[in-house]
């Protein structure tokens, strides 16, 4: 019973449409302040080799501590959409 849970959970976490949202969410929150730390390649935060996001759970709490920084009041739900979106997308976790 656990197994077919998961296996549903991970089908709506990755899910085209939660997918999309926590891109647009995190484009609209994120990229502007992260092209000034670095240069105008603001992913180039996930994907250099002294990245400080090594787990799942760091990158949970990193997404809440920018999202407080960026004021974007996102619900729990918004949030972990884009944690999702970063996992998947540049940490591959």
């Amino acid at each position: 019973m656990k197994i077919l849970f998961l296996v549903a959970l991970a089908g709506v976490i990755l899910s085209p449409a939660v997918m999309a949202e926590g891109q647009r969410l995190h484009d609209a929150s994120c990229l502007q302040c992260h092209a000034s730390l670095t240069s105008g390649k603001p992913t180039s935060l996930y994907t250099r080799a002294d990245r400080k996001v090594k787990t799942l759970e760091s990158l949970q709490k990193r997404v809440k501590g920018c999202a407080i920084a960026a004021d974007a009041q996102w619900s729990e739900t918004e949030r972990q959409s884009v944690v999702n979106y970063l996992a998947t997308t540049f940490y591959k976790f």
